[in-house]
């Protein structure tokens, strides 16, 4: 499908939300992903395509994607999208993927993000503010230090408590220091027998954390995994 770009609303030093406007509505779930096609001259070998989890409520009139740029700019594909101009058509395929939330309203939730891994739950935690959808969700929110942490906004409407862990804090930092663990979320999460505990950030972190969960207890089919490709860090 083709879609026009919108605007770009920077969320932090090296984070930024990009909102395209569909030619015709798009039906999707919260958490779900679509694959953005921006051709350029001399692609690096990351290719001209990437997959990307929609940041967008299926409530809200523009699809968003959210993502974390290097030092550097990234890639080519990262630095073309950064020169998007309002207006500009570009190419999406999806929405797809099952990283979604359960049918039954009733069952406990545990969020476990990893940096950038919070877009799918921002999508989710937005369609239930938007549904007056209550649900019984814990969350942990990892990040590399207080500046990237974002769509605070968001979880406030949701009204949703989050466990936010630094991996490098200020000395300011008062909350919780170090990186998630399976240990921590077992202790604060507390999943049941009932619980599903979804996990999203990058691959390195979802690998590690899913193999301690099981390790710890969990039964592998209460895991649901958004895993993001790409990321040699833990966030």
């Amino acid at each position: 499908m083709q879609v026009v770009f919108d605007h770009v609303s920077d969320e932090a030093k090296n984070i930024a939300t990009f909102y395209f406007k569909p030619e015709t509505p798009v039906k999707y779930t919260a958490g779900q992903y679509i694959e953005l096609a921006l051709p350029h001259a001399d692609a690096d070998k990351r290719g001209q395509k990437r997959w990307f989890t929609l940041s967008s409520s299926p409530t809200d009139p523009l699809l968003s994607i959210t993502t974390k740029f290097a030092a550097d700019g990234g890639s080519t594909f990262k630095k073309t999208l950064r020169q998007l101009q309002p207006g500009n058509k570009v190419s999406m395929l999806g929405p797809m993927g099952d990283f979604v939330l359960p049918k039954l309203v009733q069952t406990p939730l545990v969020f476990v993000a990893g940096g950038i891994g919070i877009t799918p739950f921002h999508s989710m935690l937005s369609w239930l503010a938007a549904s007056n959808e209550d649900r019984p969700i814990t969350m942990l929110y990892g990040v590399s230090s207080e500046d990237e942490i974002i769509f605070q906004e968001t979880l406030d409407k949701a009204h949703q408590h989050v466990t936010i862990v630094v991996a490098n804090p200020s000395p300011a930092w008062g909350g919780e220091r170090g990186r998630i663990t399976a240990e921590l979320i077992m202790g604060i999460g507390q999943p049941s027998e009932d619980s599903l505990v979804y996990v999203s950030g990058p691959e390195p972190m979802t690998e590690s954390l899913s193999k301690d969960l099981v390790r710890s207890g969990l039964n592998k089919q209460q895991l649901v995994v958004d895993a993001f490709p790409n990321y040699t860090i833990a966030y």
